[in-house]
C-alpha cells in the first residue's frame, strides 16, 4: 500500500506539472498564431488590395514584403527587450505592435499607410517569433521540449489556415479591410494570455533573481529535487560562461559552431519556398488555369494540409527525433519542388496537370510540416548555450526574416526573368541543400537538457554528435 500510495503521488504530480507547462506553452504560442494570422491574411487580400491602388509587380512585393523587412529590426530589437524586460514582456510589446498594425492596415487609404501597418505588424512578429521558442524552451522539461516547441510552429499553421479562411468567406464580397480588421480579436486574446506568464526560469537567474527562479521552477517540475537539481546545472552553466551575447562569439570557438548552425538552418528554411506558396499561393495557381476563387479555395486547402502535418510532427518530435524528421521532411519538398516546377515547365493547363500540380504543392507542404516548419526553430533554441542563447537566437531570427524578406521582394520579378518554372527548381536545389546540412551537422536532441547539449558541444566532439548517441 505505502508503494502504490507513493506511485499515485507520483502520478498526481506528473499530470500536474505536464498540464501546467502545456497550458504555459498554450499561452505563448498563441504568438505564433498572431504570427500566422499577419503573414497569411495577405494572401486573400492582395488581389483586392492591387484593385484599390492599381499597384504595379514592384509596389505589390513591397507591400507584401515590408512585413518580413520589419520583423528583422523587430528580431534586433527584441535582444534588447528580452534582456531587459525578459520574455514575457517581449511577447506584451509584440502584442500592442499587432493591435496598432490590424488597425492601420484596416483602414489605410493609401499605398504608403498599408506599408506602415504592415512594418508594425512586422515588428510585433519579429520579436513573437524570437521570444515564443525561446521561453517555451527554457520552461519545458527534456522529454516534452521538442513536441511543445513544435507546437508553437502548429499555431503558427492554425494562424495560417484560420486566416485563409476567412479571406475565403470574406473574398465574394471583397471585404478585404474586414480581413485585417478581424484580427483584432485573436490579438486581444493573446495580450491578456500573455499577462498570466510567469517570467522564464533561466532568465530570472541571469538576473539573479534566484528564488523567483526556484518558485518558477517548482511549479513546472514534479519534485522540489528535480527543481534544485536544474538550478544547479543552470548555476554550473552560468558560472563556467563569463562572456555574453557578441563578446561569447569572439572568445567562444564552440558558441560560433552553434550560432552558424541556428543562422543556416532559419534561412534554409525560408528558401524552401514555403513563403512563395504562403503570400503568392493563388498567383501561382492561376498559372496552372485556376479561377482566382478557385485558387483562394486551393490555398485553403493547403492551409489546412499544413496545420494537420503540423499536428503529426508534434506528436512525432519527441518520438523518431530531430534529424530522421529533418532528412525525410527535405527530402521530400525537393522531390516536390521539382515536379511541380516541371509541370509549369511544360505549359499545361489541362485538368490533369492542374491536378497533379496541386498533389506535389500538397507534397511539399507536408513534408515541410513534418520537419522544416518547426525544426529550426526547436533545433535553434537547443544548441545555443545559455549566456549566448538570446543573442544567438536574435540573429537567427534575424536571418530567417531577411531571407523571408528576399524571397518574397523578388519572387514575381524572378518569374518575369528566369520563368515560373525555373524559379521552383531553384527551390528544389535549396531544399536539397538543406538535406545534406542537416545529414551533416544537425545533432539529435532528443531527450537531451539543454546544459547536456552545452557541456558536449563545449568539449569539441562535432556538432552532429552533440547530442544522442
Amino acid at each position: 500500500m505505502p508503494f502504490q500510495a507513493s506511485t499515485s503521488v507520483t502520478m498526481d504530480a506528473s499530470a500536474r506539472v505536464r498540464r501546467k507547462t502545456y497550458m504555459l506553452a498554450l499561452a505563448a504560442g498563441l504568438a505564433g498564431l498572431m504570427f500566422g494570422l499577419d503573414t497569411g491574411v495577405i494572401a486573400g487580400a492582395l488581389g483586392f488590395i492591387r484593385e484599390e491602388f492599381a499597384t504595379n509587380d514592384r509596389t505589390t512585393e513591397w507591400i507584401v514584403s515590408s512585413l518580413m523587412l520589419a520583423a528583422a529590426f523587430g528580431s534586433v530589437f527584441a535582444v534588447f527587450i528580452a534582456d531587459k524586460w525578459g520574455r514575457k514582456g517581449t511577447l506584451l510589446i509584440a502584442g500592442m505592435l499587432f493591435l496598432l498594425g490590424t488597425a492601420l492596415c484596416a483602414l489605410a487609404g493609401s499605398v504608403t499607410a498599408m506599408i506602415v501597418g504592415r512594418a508594425c505588424l512586422g515588428l510585433g512578429v519579429g520579436l513573437a517569433a524570437f521570444a515564443a521558442p525561446l521561453y517555451i524552451a527554457e520552461i519545458a522539461s527534456k522529454d516534452r521540449r521538442g513536441g511543445m516547441i513544435a507546437s508553437y510552429q502548429l499555431m503558427i499553421t492554425i494562424g495560417i489556415l484560420l486566416a485563409y479562411t476567412s479571406d475565403s468567406l470574406l473574398t465574394p464580397g471583397g471585404h478585404w479591410r474586414i480581413m485585417f480588421g478581424v484580427l483584432a480579436i485573436p490579438t486581444v486574446l493573446f495580450m491578456m494570455a500573455t499577462l498570466l506568464l510567469p517570467y522564464s526560469p533561466r532568465w530570472l537567474l541571469t538576473k539573479g533573481r534566484r528564488e523567483e527562479a526556484r518558485t518558477v521552477l517548482m511549479t513546472l517540475r514534479e519534485s522540489a529535487e528535480d527543481a534544485d537539481e536544474e538550478l544547479s546545472r543552470i548555476d554550473a552553466q552560468l558560472g563556467r560562461e563569463e562572456s555574453a551575447g557578441a563578446a561569447l562569439l569572439i572568445s567562444s570557438p564552440s558558441f560560433r559552431r552553434t550560432f552558424t548552425l541556428g543562422i543556416a538552418l532559419q534561412m534554409l528554411q525560408q528558401f524552401s519556398g514555403i513563403n512563395v506558396l504562403m503570400y503568392y499561393a493563388p498567383i501561382v495557381l492561376s498559372h496552372m488555369g485556376l479561377t482566382p476563387s478557385a485558387s483562394v479555395w486551393c490555398t485553403t486547402a493547403i492551409g489546412l494540409v499544413n496545420t494537420l502535418a503540423t499536428l503529426v510532427a508534434v506528436g512525432l518530435m519527441d518520438r523518431w527525433g530531430r534529424r530522421i524528421l529533418l532528412s525525410l521532411s527535405t527530402f521530400f519538398s525537393a522531390v516536390a519542388m521539382l515536379g511541380f516546377g516541371t509541370l509549369l515547365w511544360t505549359g499545361s493547363q489541362s485538368m490533369l496537370a492542374s491536378t497533379i500540380a496541386i498533389g506535389f504543392l500538397i507534397l511539399f507542404i507536408a513534408s515541410f510540416a513534418l520537419g522544416q516548419g518547426p525544426l529550426p526553430w526547436i533545433v535553434g533554441s537547443e544548441i545555443q548555450p545559455l549566456r549566448g542563447r538570446t543573442f544567438a537566437v536574435s540573429c537567427s531570427t534575424l536571418s530567417s526574416w531577411i531571407a523571408n524578406w528576399l524571397i518574397s521582394n523578388v519572387f514575381l520579378s524572378s518569374m518575369a526573368v528566369i520563368g515560373d518554372y525555373g524559379v521552383f527548381w531553384c527551390l528544389a536545389g535549396f531544399n536539397m541543400l538543406f538535406f545534406i546540412v542537416g545529414r551533416l551537422f544537425v545533432p539529435e536532441t532528443k531527450g537531451c537538457t539543454l546544459e547536456e547539449i552545452a557541456d558536449r558541444i563545449n568539449s569539441g566532439v562535432r556538432l552532429r554528435d552533440a547530442g544522442q548517441h
